[in-house]
């Protein structure tokens, strides 16, 4: 038996005491008391704030948007099956983040900003609420700087603009997701960074999308945040706004940003799905009545910031999906109203062969030709009522047995101005290219063609350009403007150009 003296002890528990670290950490917890589908009812958690993370006792993490008076409603990031009754279940005190840097660029992450593409861990040294307040009306200017598709047919009559929000919306396969994912290959060299969204996509469709960028050199200046289909509601659900937070990061270090959510009618319903698993009261389609408030404070962060701010910008293009061209829907309608104009494809046009599918008519964009630039602007001129004016005579024309002359002649020129919209997939042209297209349509050049050789005659009037006409690309590029000089060189390509290919049409 040892003997130990009273002041022995005493020492023993002063230096104890003052090793003892004062910093005592409070764990808010809580037990689960029912799990299913991915959504745990909780007993406990007091004073959890709404989407706050929350980390259950495996290690998986979830949010927790429903807080009720005896029990909060939790939602698993995961598929929730290794989560049990009775476990514990931490808040962490955060609000749901990410972290953010330039080391995203070129990678493929999912909703919590995690690798996915097996190329290592992502260096970070900050983080970004995965949602945060939309920029106020003080924080925003007018959006007047174009953001080139590459398309003509949306260039020219429906043009986008930096900071705007432009819907594409459509039937299935009828080419929303090409439209939107050639704009990304065009900001080559743009100085604009580009977020890839892909909500409950097939796996495969994502790969294709990811490796079309990496051959055409967009991977460089692109993230792509991916959601499959096989992924939980909550993840398909939070991908957007992932995606929004990872071009926030960029627009208020007064940079341009591109952003397109592919899918927004898959998150709706990844939405309800767990609103109604967290037994919210269904409404309209059995959706919840607040359905439009996720799109609405999603949409409303793309902005084109103040000269204050240092005029970063956010572009999104959201694609909506209708069934059988209905946009009087629930999901398009309220997409309609929040965003600046819509881009509608319809399957008509795109079974007839014309792609992209863009229906002139429906398609409009609220900020108009102040997204142009001035060349642009000079040439297209009518080209939209035009074509809209041509859809309407084509219908008319169906129940005419004997049309006029005036009416022929409106629905030969309506004819090959749809044949110059015509443009393959992953072909972006230009601006002095669209410029020297519209110029031909809309002139009356192309009205002696052939419809089956507008499309040969301008792609080779465009490398006629090229070729023997250097100058007219350098003025369009170097002054956006569609100069007297310019249009007096476009003409004579296009008259030398006419001369010597009709010979050989002769033949």
């Amino acid at each position: 038996m040892v003997n130990t003296r009273p002041g022995e002890i005493s020492s023993i528990i002063l230096g104890q005491i003052e090793q003892y670290d004062r910093g005592v950490k409070v764990f808010n917890t809580g037990t689960v008391l029912q799990v299913g589908d991915g959504i745990a009812r909780i007993h406990g958690l007091d004073g959890v704030m709404a989407g706050e993370l929350v980390e259950f006792e495996d290690g998986t993490v979830g949010t927790a948007p429903n807080s009720e008076s005896d029990n909060v409603g939790a939602v698993s990031m995961g598929d929730g099956l290794a989560i049990q009754e009775g476990g514990s279940v931490k808040a962490t005190g955060k609000i749901a983040q990410i972290p953010v840097s330039d080391a995203y660029l070129g990678r493929v992450v999912n909703a919590l900003a995690q690798p996915i593409d097996g190329k290592g861990r992502i260096a970070s040294s900050e983080s970004r609420p995965i949602e945060s307040p939309a920029p106020g009306i003080i924080s925003r200017r007018s959006v007047y700087e174009p953001m080139q598709t590459g398309l003509i047919a949306t260039d020219s009559t429906i043009p986008i603009g930096r900071g705007q929000r432009e819907l594409v919306i459509g039937d299935r396969q009828t080419g929303k997701t090409a439209v939107a994912t050639d704009t990304i290959p065009n900001q080559r060299g743009q100085n604009v960074i580009c977020v890839y969204v892909a909500i409950g996509q097939k796996a495969s469709s994502v790969a294709q999308a990811v490796s079309t960028f990496e051959e055409r050199g967009a991977m460089e200046y692109t993230i792509a945040v991916a959601e499959t289909a096989d992924s939980s509601a909550t993840s398909q659900y939070l991908a957007p706004y992932t995606g929004a937070a990872l071009a926030e990061y960029f627009m208020y270090r007064k940079q341009h940003t591109l952003i397109i959510h592919d899918d927004l009618s898959k998150q709706a319903q990844a939405y309800r799905q767990m609103s109604l698993l967290l037994r919210r009261p269904p409404g309209r389609e059995a959706y919840p009545g607040d359905v439009f408030y996720p799109h609405s404070r999603l949409l409303e962060r793309a902005a084109k910031l103040s000269s204050q701010l240092g005029e970063g910008s956010m572009t999104a293009l959201p694609i909506v999906e209708t069934q059988a061209g209905d946009v009087s829907a629930y999901t398009p309608t309220n997409v309609i109203s929040i965003t600046d104009g819509q881009i509608f494809l319809s399957a008509d046009p795109f079974n007839a062969g014309v792609r992209p599918a863009i229906n002139v008519g429906i398609s409009v964009s609220r900020v108009g030709s102040a997204a142009q630039t001035k060349a642009m602007k000079q040439v297209a001129g009518k080209l939209k009522l035009e074509l809209a004016q041509f859809a309407e005579s084509e219908a008319f024309a169906q129940f005419a047995s004997d049309p006029d002359k005036a009416t022929r002649n409106q629905l030969a020129r309506g004819q090959r101005l749809r044949e110059l919209l015509k443009q393959s997939q992953s072909a972006p042209l230009s601006v002095e290219e669209q410029v020297a297209t519209t110029y031909a349509g809309a002139s009356g050049c192309l009205d002696a063609s052939e419809i089956g050789q507008v499309q040969e005659f301008l792609a080779q009037l465009r490398e006629y350009l090229v070729t023997n006409k250097p100058e007219f690309t350098e003025i369009i590029r170097s002054t956006k403007t569609f100069t007297e000089r310019a249009e007096a060189l476009l003409k004579e390509a296009i008259k030398e150009h006419t001369e010597s290919s009709l010979p050989q049409k002769q033949v």
